[in-house]
């Protein structure tokens, strides 16, 4: 990097990806509709094509053990996004109970590409962000209308 420099005369930096960020942030949705088509669904109020570009590993929902991937306990639901675009699939996933409408969902490891890859497709917010120290939440910054206003300008 070293040559770089002194050959080019530039400054270098480096991006160095997941490997800073690995295994830390969460993001937090909720259910804002379930129903079936052929399997049970549940509709967050997230995107998986406007918030995070990849597919999370686990999600914890509120008040029960660990979910799995889909097929592996008594009730599958197809979790989605609220945008009309067609992958917008976060993916299958299995709980003890029923997801209902307000139910939570906590990914895990999202701070990596939640925080760089968000969009603001058909006026989706951006997900807040939030520190979590001690046991408080604490809320650095919402984002709203004005925000997704500004970036069209």
């Amino acid at each position: 990097m070293s040559a770089f420099k002194t050959k080019w005369g530039k400054r270098v930096y480096l991006e160095p990806g997941e490997a800073v960020a690995l295994g830390t942030g969460v993001l937090v949705a909720s259910v804002m509709d379930t129903f079936h088509n052929g399997m049970d669904i549940a509709i967050l109020d997230t995107s998986a094509t406007a918030h995070h570009a990849r597919r999370p590993r686990d999600a914890v929902p509120a008040g029960d053990r660990r979910c799995r991937r889909g097929g592996t306990k008594k009730h599958t639901y197809r979790l989605g996004g609220m945008t009309c675009l067609a992958g917008d699939v976060i993916g299958d996933y299995s709980f003890d109970r029923p997801a209902r409408v307000a139910t939570s969902f906590v990914f895990l490891d999202m701070a990596h590409y939640t925080m760089v890859k968000t969009t603001t497709f058909n006026g989706v917010r951006h997900p807040s962000i939030a520190t979590h120290d001690r046991g408080r939440i604490t809320v650095q910054r919402r984002f709203g209308y004005r925000d997704y206003r500004d970036r069209l300008s």
